[in-house]
């Protein structure tokens, strides 16, 4: 019963979090140099929850009266869907432990990093290096509280390994793997290690399979893109989290 109640009540602030994600993705997709969104596409100035940089991604007209809602950018509801599945399966796999407020209070912000840059193929700093800080702290937290089953001093380790197999990547091949994907895989490489260097190695295996599946497909099915680049960080983020679904599960 215990376990039901907490895979509801992920399912709910996943929920409550996906519907806020829109205005954020919408404005934060733009390119590296670029100041973030303000106005709608229409050109209305943005305002609303804190600044207008949550909530749906519409907008009223300042005409009398008023003219209704227009929306732009991403529909709310798929987004809420999705994280509210993501939520939902970290709370299954792993349960009522501490380390469940780390996983599932975060998954909201790496939904987000992962609408932005298949947007624009951009991880920007604002949102990968405070993750890379909460999960560590959270974690840490979890670390004191009676009933975790893992490692902070494993989760530290494992986001300095992956961070630094990434800036190899990286600076071998700088067109093909940018440096928001190498701070990407600190945050990521903190919650894998958090469960050991097993799980460690399965999610940053898998987020590597999953990328390289992709561009096969690419290079296979859309000939005239084998040239453009793909955003690498969605594939980075599913491989984690099928790493910690084994690793919560395994625990």
């Amino acid at each position: 019963m215990t376990g039901v109640l907490v895979i509801v009540l992920a399912a709910g602030y996943g929920v409550a979090a996906g519907l806020l994600l829109p205005r954020p993705a919408y404005r934060l997709s733009v390119e590296p140099g670029d100041p973030w969104q303000g106005r709608c596409p229409q050109g209305h100035r943005l305002a609303g929850r804190l600044g207008g940089w949550l909530g749906p991604a519409r907008c009223r007209t300042s005409l009398r009266p008023p003219a209704p809602p227009h929306a732009y950018g991403r529909r709310a509801a798929p987004l809420a869907v999705l994280t509210a599945a993501v939520c939902a399966v970290l709370a299954a796999a792993v349960g009522a432990r501490p380390e469940l407020v780390a996983y599932v209070g975060l998954a909201p912000l790496l939904v987000l990093l992962a609408l932005v840059d298949r947007a624009v193929h951009r991880l920007p700093d604002v949102l990968t290096l405070p993750l890379a800080a909460a999960v560590a702290a959270l974690l840490g937290a979890a670390a004191l509280a009676p009933g975790s089953a893992g490692s902070w001093r494993l989760a530290l380790l494992g986001g300095g390994a992956l961070g630094a197999a990434y800036l190899m990547l990286h600076l071998i091949n700088p067109a093909g793997m940018g440096f928001g994907d190498v701070k990407l895989a600190l945050s990521l490489g903190v919650a894998l290690g958090w469960y050991g260097w097993g799980v460690w190695s399965a999610g940053a295996f898998l987020g590597l399979l999953y990328g390289a599946l992709y561009g096969t497909y690419v290079l296979l099915r859309r000939p005239d893109e084998r040239n453009q680049g793909y955003a690498f960080g969605p594939f980075m983020a599913a491989g984690a989290l099928t790493g910690v679904l084994l690793g919560g599960f395994g625990a």
